[in-house]
């Protein structure tokens, strides 16, 4: 495999050498702007106008089509910078252009940094004093290398004329200047230097490298990008160890670096958008504390609580409909033998084990290729929003009387009968795992942390606990046949009981598309409901020609439409996340951020933080029947704790990150941060008023009149 790394690390390289000659691609332009394959690429400027003894800022702006990126300065495993040559008047220079901080961009076994959507790459612009008035024509003629699974190389010569005015204006001048809002936007985030006062460490290990910084605050996000190739191992994920005043992050070095570096220089990357120029120095970094040792009584008590807390999932509100699904099974099986009962419950079973040993294999192996995911992560998919809101809502269409699921299957053949209903009990199991895992029940979050932290075979021992848990109360209905003789005869009333079960299932519906609009917004929405109006037409092709082949046809293409409507929708939205809802302003709750809540808390203000999502039903219970009520805000007032509202509705690295360091790997959880202690109270998953006035009346005394003290001075 080493091998064979460095040409991989060339393949793309060679291969946008063939497309180059292939298309030989060259722009011509006598304009501030061109647009090439895949990018639009435009000169902008701070201000409209210049004069002499000064300068201006501006920028090379990339807007990129959907999926493609442009690179770094140091481009990873493969790729190349943009490039600019100036033609410029005499008296006037350009410098270099700078970069943003970029991003990971895994491609198989290589990673690459770039940028993608939009970018700037800032350049300082100087006019000498000797430059006389009038107009300047600024010329550049810019490459670059733009790549998805293939790369293209283009080019652009760019042109733009400025003023060029006798004297500095008194005022400075507005920021007028062709793209000064692009400026605006972009420039800002660039790295600055690393604060007076922080540090920066690095020593060398046997596989790499730890560095070590120090910045006042625990931190528990970081990414570092190396500003030299060949350094680090660029595809292996930077494991970040959380101290009281920073962080240590454990590098891994290039297969071919031979001499440790005499500097570790790059860009680092920490939460709230804070990216700052790193050079850092030998010297020596304590060893993070090493994990616990494997404890077999540590994994049973743990197993032990996974299955209690798959027991109480049950009965959390998003299993709720799915216990109708599961009521209607048994009426159906009622009047069958014992032995098919039991099957009925092993087979439902089945379904909810292998549901989560897929979860559990799909996120480990997810979290292994440098990902940052947490219980319920599907469900900050667009994609998975709306196929899970279409699965529903069809399923409530049949279960409404529109058609019979599976009638044709039935129709080609007698013996498919029996099969059918099994095949129900385990799709039924497959349902509940599903639906089951925006929430966590009581038990179940310090289980999960648990287990994501220990080697995949202990998780997935805890995670069969949970599932078995999750599967037992159906199980043992089933196996118990004493109680199977309370369930009701069949009859026609069960066809009323059918109908009646796609109540809470079209709720569901609801709710989901509640989900959708609140995170993604109208257009998201209106292309969920166009698929439901394709789904419902499926669905009477389905009712009006019953077991006819050409109609099960029919509505196939009706439904895969409606996966193309739902990915075509997803991609468009998250390629514009400008548009994407921003998180609900509240008059109380304060959008959550790490640097929010530690300046809160060095301002000696005690911190709740309520970690949420708009598709967990349990978040939202606990938010109406606790933390919304009048005696429990009165309370907050009361002991002036500052509210912040961690919303992970959308995927967010930094809330991931802030949840597993508190040992949790989903919502909801309630932290409680007190002023001088390292660590915050975890309230239970289960909220009453009583349980938060009980833990916000014992903050201590002490801290409340600094807290006025600080609050009246701002």
């Amino acid at each position: 495999m080493l091998e064979t790394l460095p040409a991989l690390r060339h393949l793309r390289s060679v291969f946008a050498v063939v497309v180059a000659l292939g298309s030989a691609l060259q722009m011509r332009a006598a304009s501030d702007s061109a647009d090439a394959a895949h990018v639009h690429v435009q000169l902008v400027f701070r201000k409209a106008e210049l004069y002499p003894g000064g300068g201006d800022h501006g920028g090379l702006y990339f807007k990129l089509e959907p999926g493609w990126h442009v690179y770094w300065s140091n481009a990873g495993d493969s790729g190349e910078p943009p490039r600019i040559k100036w033609t410029l008047p005499a008296g006037i220079t350009a410098g270099p252009l700078q970069f943003l901080p970029p991003r990971r961009l895994p491609l198989g076994p290589l990673m690459d940094f770039g940028y993608e959507n939009e970018v700037l790459f800032p350049f300082k612009l100087d006019i000498g004093r000797l430059v006389k008035p009038g107009t300047a024509i600024l010329d550049a003629h810019v490459d670059w290398l733009v790549c998805r699974e293939v790369c293209i190389p283009g080019r652009a010569d760019l042109e733009i004329s400025q003023k060029v005015l006798a004297a500095a204006p008194t005022a400075g001048g507005p920021d007028d200047g062709p793209g000064a809002d692009i400026w605006k936007r972009l420039a800002a985030l660039l790295p600055d230097a690393l604060p007076n006062g922080d540090t920066a460490v690095f020593q060398p290990t046997s596989t790499g490298f730890r560095l070590a910084v120090s910045t006042g605050r625990r931190e528990t996000q970081a990414v570092f990008f190396p500003e030299d190739q060949d350094v680090l191992d660029n595809p292996a994920p930077q494991s970040v160890i959380p101290t009281a005043t920073g962080f240590v992050l454990d590098l891994k070095k290039d297969a071919n670096l031979t001499t440790n570096p005499a500097q570790l220089k790059g860009v680092l990357e920490l939460s709230g958008e804070r990216n700052y120029e790193l050079a850092a120095l030998p010297g020596t970094v304590a060893a993070p504390p090493a994990p616990a040792a494997f404890s077999f009584g540590a994994l049973l008590s743990t197993a032990f609580f996974a299955f209690l807390g798959g027991l109480l999932l049950n009965l959390m509100p998003c299993v709720f409909p799915v216990l109708f699904l599961k009521g209607l099974a048994l009426v159906n099986s009622g009047s069958e033998a014992r032995h098919k009962l039991r099957a009925h419950g092993f087979v439902y079973a089945l379904g909810i084990l292998v549901s989560f040993w897929a979860l559990v294999a799909l996120l480990l192996g997810l979290r292994a290729a440098g990902a940052t995911l947490g219980w319920g992560f599907q469900f900050q998919s667009p994609v998975f929003l709306s196929l899970m809101a279409g699965l529903l809502f069809f399923l409530g269409l049949s279960l409404a009387g529109q058609f019979e699921i599976g009638l044709t299957l039935t129709s080609a053949g007698g013996s498919l009968a029996a099969k059918q209903g099994y095949a129900g009990s385990f799709f039924t199991g497959v349902l509940a795992v599903v639906v089951a895992t925006p929430c966590t029940a009581p038990f179940m979050g310090t289980a999960i942390g648990y287990a994501l932290a220990q080697p995949a075979a202990v998780t997935f021992v805890v995670f069969t606990a949970l599932a078995l848990g999750l599967a037992a109360p159906y199980v043992a209905l089933t196996l118990q046949p004493a109680w199977t003789r309370l369930l009701p005869k069949p009859g026609a009333w069960m066809d009323i009981l059918k109908q009646a079960i796609s109540v809470p299932i079209f709720a569901t519906v609801i709710w989901l598309a509640w989900v959708v609009a609140q995170a993604y917004g109208s257009g998201m929405l209106a292309a969920l409901l166009s698929a439901f109006l394709l789904l419902a037409i499926a669905g009477w092709f389905l009712g009006r020609w019953p077991a006819k082949r050409w109609a099960t046809i029919v509505a196939a293409v009706f439904v895969l439409f409606v996966v193309g409507i739902s990915v075509f929708a997803s991609k468009k939205m998250m390629a514009a996340p400008e548009n994407l809802n921003p998180p609900e302003a509240h008059a109380t709750w304060q959008p959550w951020s790490a640097d929010a809540v530690e300046h809160a808390l060095a301002a000696g203000q005690p911190v709740f933080v309520d970690f949420t999502a708009s598709w967990c039903l349990s978040c939202q219970v606990n938010e109406r029947v606790a933390l919304d009520r009048p005696e429990v805000e009165a309370a907050f007032a009361k002991a002036n704790v500052a509210l912040f509202r961690a919303d992970w509705t959308r995927e967010d690295p930094a809330i991931t990150q802030e949840l597993t360091a508190l040992g949790r790997s989903g919502v909801p959880v309630y932290a409680l941060y007190t002023p001088g202690q390292n660590d915050p109270q975890l309230l239970p998953q289960v909220l009453t008023p009583g349980i938060v006035v009980d833990a916000v009346s014992k903050l201590p005394r002490s801290s409340t009149p600094v807290r006025a003290a600080a609050s009246n001075q701002q």
